[in-house]
């Protein structure tokens, strides 16, 4: 039990910490908002996705949210940074930039799969 809570919390507080990462470049970071032009997204999306990625991540590491809602924060995820490595694919960009979001991906499906085992949801 003591490994399943050390490999969920070091899966989602890295996890964490990257999204709240992204989401503080999204609002400060001149080279982020050029980077979503690059992509062909209006600059509206980036403020989105930074409140968006916050939200998550509050979702993920408060305990009084239900299971529900956990859930959704890890199916947003899912989706953004699939999209995001499909976006950069689209426009070209190499296929090391493309594959940074699904290694984030796969750092949240271990932290998705022993959320589930922690709290022993089949």
């Amino acid at each position: 039990m003591k490994k399943n809570n050390i490999i969920y919390w070091t899966s989602t507080s890295i996890l964490s910490f990257l999204m709240l990462f992204s989401a503080i470049n999204y609002f400060t970071n001149v080279e982020m908002k050029n980077a979503f032009i690059h992509l062909g997204y209006p600059n509206y999306f980036r403020i989105e996705l930074a409140f968006a990625k916050i939200i998550g991540v509050a979702l993920l590491i408060l305990p009084i949210v239900s299971q529900n809602l956990k859930k959704l924060a890890y199916f947003g995820f899912t989706i953004t940074l699939i999209s995001a490595s499909i976006s950069h694919l689209a426009v070209g960009d190499s296929v090391g930039v493309a594959i940074a979001p699904i290694i984030i991906w796969l750092l949240l499906v271990i932290s998705y799969f022993y959320q589930k085992k922690i709290n022993n949801i089949a």
